[in-house]
């Protein structure tokens, strides 16, 4: 460098060695300060209209269509709504990212019973005193609170949607898209009334749907009870001629005693008449053992045999009523415990109520909405069921008709909204049925049809699902509550029967699209009918059902309320993604609504996730003080800290959430930001446009390393496809601390640092990290969606460069390798070799260096003896491995083996002294006397610095 003195004379003056360095310079901060930058970038995002802006650089692009599966509006979201939010986010960002557009519209669930129960307690008697459209309004204002809450949480954790326009099931566009959906039903057949025996929940006082119920463990009294037969025994066997004949059931449910009708027997099962005492019991012949230990009966003996189909239609006397009870056969008794015989109370249970139908018993019930026994003996009326069973048991004693009693833990249905034991309840209620006659079969059969044309992901999904539609009765879709969107039909008052008439059936939709549901309780609904008349019976008087439609028909017909109303939300769906429960839930009542009205699935594909458990496998819960609020997490951590959690972990199984767990993904995360940081850092002076070498003019490395983030990016974006999260949080963590920090970017900083800021070299090796940048960034923006779009904005700026990360795409292959795709299979089998034999260096450095022979890895020589072939690869390459090494002195031996094992390694002092510059140890420093303490190489750089700074 020169200056002009006061005499005008041109002077030369020393260059600062350390000026020269070329140091990283980034204004992006090594501390990421997530909870405090994120909602900063948030505003950003929400002044830009982000989601617009991607909306309208996707338009024309394939669609891809994630439909929500809707919330509940009833509180703030836990750590399993937080990963299911940010796993379809992941989908959603990496589909646009893909070359798709994918909108996304989330959704709530706001009607049901949780809500109604919080506003009833809220209430209290001043319930009874209000209208039901006010209690509905009350309702309302209950769900929006949470709707807006859970929204802003959802924001807060990265999530991209419509927010502005999400759908409700409140609203009274989406209300008359249920009841839309409810009347294809009507109009096809599907949809009566009848009795029947449901679930019902004593303690909310409603029907239940089968996906309302789910098994818990339970304690219930457990007897054997005898049944007198009535008949002569003589016609069943001459060997009971003249002798006391009983059967003995066995129940777990004592209280539904009062409403036994009958003894049901298998029809194909061995029975036997055991006699004991004088007495002869009808058991069946694989429990006679166990039932004669349980009883205690003495001398024993076996004197007459039949199968169950022999006692059908005998008669025998309820144990402590009037009445006659008649022996049936039912395939549903099992023989694994108990008698072989079971008491049929076709009031209080689904089976049993088909028993009666079959037989026609009585199947009256006495048992109210609030689980209350009602027209019983004094001995059990009034009470309620689970309090009438001891009753009950000791009536059985007093009446000699106890054989044993005891208790037993078993699991039992209960309502999963309050967790209560429930029963069944014979009752009028709404049905769709699965037997109704449709082109190609039935609701059952064609469901069960194109279950098999649906991707499901898990592949055991499909065996779950097409099991319970197998097996599940026909669908309830009554409730007797108030808080949900009415079942919208016209009654006869004369006959009872619906009236099915489409024309009046569109007026109602329309109705509803004006008003919403709110108005089925004015008297404005009671005017749409005017004129109608009941098909049966020609009577004009009518009245409006009041039950409301079972939540899972209302969500079950979110397809049809969202989805092919708007050019970019075609329907059917391309993906439901929700938990593993709803199998039994959303999936399911989804799946039938399409099949029902659409005539096909509303979804190509169906992918579950599993529970969050604490670190001791346990689900999580807020009342075993073992959650974790994603909300907190995000306040203590950052949001991207959930974010990558979520990618963390193997969505498909049951998942571990902790404090410690979110710690150790928080180092992680630092790890990669450090990587981001290295890469900026280092791209301060550099221009693409003007400092971009061609892939073809790298540094061997450099076309290494820009191949192996090639392989990587085809990996990760393969993965994306395949929502194999976990997968590109592991290779991408991995590719950040092995194959760049640990290796590249270490052997990388001697030519970043060194080097004449212009030179060829240097400017090859910012190309190359300016390239693994621009993948990185757009690989990781949809999990770590604030910190790559903060990292974008650092990013060297190019001509027509999008606002943000998120109106990108992925990096493609042309772009990495610059024309060059082709596999270089041989010069990466070198690097492979190279970086085998490196490892086996930088073990011997460590070890020269605990033993004191060596500071830094700059003080030492290294001789390296190997045989062919790694000999020849090191041979080739001998001029830089002292860089690769990170040594001031590489020496090569050819020696006998074979390959990278055949390698020995030997450390020594270099030779020479330190270069003040670069710190390298050379035998040369001080030759340029015009820097007499530096190396031959920083002398070189040093003029060529001067040279272009004169």
């Amino acid at each position: 460098m020169k200056q002009i003195n006061h005499l005008g004379e041109n002077k030369r003056v020393p260059l600062d060695l350390k000026s020269t360095i070329n140091l990283p310079r980034t204004g992006f901060p090594m501390k990421a300060n997530l909870p405090q930058n994120e909602p900063k970038i948030l505003a950003r995002w929400e002044q830009m209209k982000i989601y617009e802006r991607i909306r309208d650089a996707r338009k024309g692009a394939p669609v891809y269509v994630l439909h929500d599966g809707p919330p509940y509006a009833n509180g703030p979201i836990h750590l399993g709504t937080a990963m299911n939010k940010c796993l379809k986010d992941f989908i959603v960002k990496s589909k646009c990212m893909s070359g798709f557009d994918s909108p996304y519209v989330p959704g709530w669930d706001c009607h049901g019973l949780p809500i109604e129960i919080k506003v009833d307690q809220q209430l209290g008697g001043k319930k009874l005193q209000m209208r039901p459209v006010d209690v509905r309004a009350e309702c309302r204002k209950y769900a929006e609170k949470y709707l807006d809450l859970q929204r802003q949480q959802f924001r807060r954790i990265g999530v991209f949607g419509r927010w502005d326009e999400p759908y409700s099931t409140m609203t009274p566009q989406y209300e008359s898209a249920v009841v839309a959906e409810l009347y294809a039903f009507l109009e096809k057949g599907f949809v009566y009334k009848g009795l029947r025996s449901v679930y019902w929940c004593i303690h909310d006082e409603t029907a239940l749907a089968e996906a309302e119920v789910e098994y818990e463990n339970h304690t219930s009294p457990t007897v054997w009870v005898k049944y007198p037969l009535r008949d002569d025994p003589a016609k069943l066997d001459p060997a009971l001629q003249g002798k006391k004949v009983f059967t003995v059931i066995w129940t777990t449910t004592p209280w539904t005693l009062p409403a036994s009708m009958a003894v049901a027997f298998h029809p194909d099962e061995k029975y036997v008449a055991v006699e004991s005492e004088g007495e002869v019991y009808i058991v069946a012949e694989k429990l006679a053992g166990e039932f004669s230990n349980k009883a205690g009966l003495m001398g024993t003996r076996k004197i007459a045999h039949f199968s169950g189909k022999k006692l059908e239609y005998l008669n025998f006397a309820h144990p402590f009523l009037d009445r006659a009870i008649l022996g049936v056969v039912a395939d549903y008794v099992t023989m694994d415990t108990g008698t072989g015989v079971v008491h049929t109370a076709p009031s209080h249970g689904a089976e049993d109520f088909a028993t009666g139908v079959k037989y026609k018993l009585d199947l009256t019930g006495n048992v109210d909405e609030k689980g209350i026994m009602r027209n019983g003996l004094p001995e059990y009326d009034g009470k309620q069921v689970f309090a009438a069973n001891e009753p009950i048991v000791e009536l059985l004693r007093k009446r000699g008709v106890l054989m044993h009693a005891e208790k037993v833990e078993h699991s039992y249905p209960h309502c999963w909204r309050c967790h209560n034991p429930v029963i069944f309840r014979s009752t009028e209620q709404w049905f769709i049925s699965m037997e109704t006659p449709i082109e190609g079969g039935t609701l059952r059969s064609r469901t069960l049809d194109e279950i098999k044309k649906v991707k499901w992901d898990p592949a055991w999904g499909e065996e779950r699902i097409s099991n319970m539609i197998a097996t599940r009765p026909d669908w309830c879709i009554s409730r007797q509550r108030v808080w949900g969107v009415p079942i919208a039909i016209f009654l006869c008052e004369g006959c009872g029967n619906p009236l099915n008439d489409p024309a009046l059936n569109r007026k109602v939709i329309e109705f509803f699209g004006r008003f919403g549901a709110d108005a089925w309780y004015t008297p404005e609904a009671d005017a749409l009918a005017t004129g109608a008349k009941c098909g049966s019976c020609g009577s004009t008087k009518l009245v409006k059902e009041t039950d409301i439609i079972d939540v899972w028909f209302e969500s079950g017909s979110s397809h049809v309320a969202v989805l092919g109303r708007e050019p970019n939300l075609p329907w059917p769906a391309d993906i439901y993604l929700e938990g593993a429960d709803q199998y039994r839930g959303w999936f399911h009542s989804s799946l039938l609504c399409g099949i029902g009205a659409q005539g096909r699935p509303p979804y190509r594909m169906v992918a579950t996730h599993g529970w969050t458990l604490d670190e001791h496998g346990s689900a999580m819960s807020k009342s075993r003080g073992n959650d974790v609020d994603p909300v907190d997490v995000a306040d203590r951590f950052g949001a991207e800290i959930v974010r990558l959690w979520a990618a963390s972990v193997d969505f498909r199984e049951d998942v571990v959430g902790s404090e410690k767990v979110m710690q150790q993904v928080a180092e992680n995360y630092r790890k990669i930001r450090n990587t981001f940081r290295y890469i900026l850092g280092n791209l301060a002076d550099f221009d693409p446009k003007r400092d971009a070498v061609a892939f073809e003019q790298l540094e061997e490395i450099d076309q290494y390393m820009l191949r192996q983030a090639s392989e990587v990016s085809e990996q990760v974006k393969r993965w994306y496809a395949e929502f194999a999260f976990h997968k590109i949080y592991q290779r991408l963590n991995q590719f950040c601390v092995v194959e760049l920090s640990a290796f590249y970017f270490d052997v990388l900083k001697d030519r970043l640092y060194t080097f004449a800021p212009k030179s060829r070299a240097r400017r090859a090796a910012q190309s190359t990290i300016w390239r693994i940048g621009e993948v990185l960034v757009r690989l990781l923006a949809p999990i770590m969606s604030f910190t790559c779009d903060e990292v974008w904005q650092y990013m060297p700026a190019l001509p027509d460069r999008p606002e943000s990360v998120h109106l990108s795409g992925f990096y493609r292959n042309e772009e990495i390798l610059g024309g060059n795709p082709d596999v270089n299979s041989k010069q990466d089998q070198d690097w492979a070799t190279l970086r085998a034999i490196r490892e086996h260096v930088m073990k011997a450095l460590e070890e020269s260096r605990n033993s004191k022979l060596i500071g830094s890895g700059l003080e030492a020589q290294v001789q390296v003896t190997a045989a062919d072939p790694a000999y020849s690869v090191l041979k080739r390459f001998e001029d830089q491995l002292r860089y690769l090494f990170i040594v001031s002195s590489v020496k090569l031996a050819q020696g006998s083996g074979n390959g990278a094992s055949g390698v020995k390694i030997e450390v020594s002092k270099a030779p020479g002294k330190k270069c003040e510059r670069c710190w390298n140890y050379s035998t040369r420093v001080g030759e340029d006397k015009a820097y007499p303490t530096v190396c031959e190489r920083c002398s070189a750089v040093l003029k060529e610095i001067e040279a272009e700074d004169p």
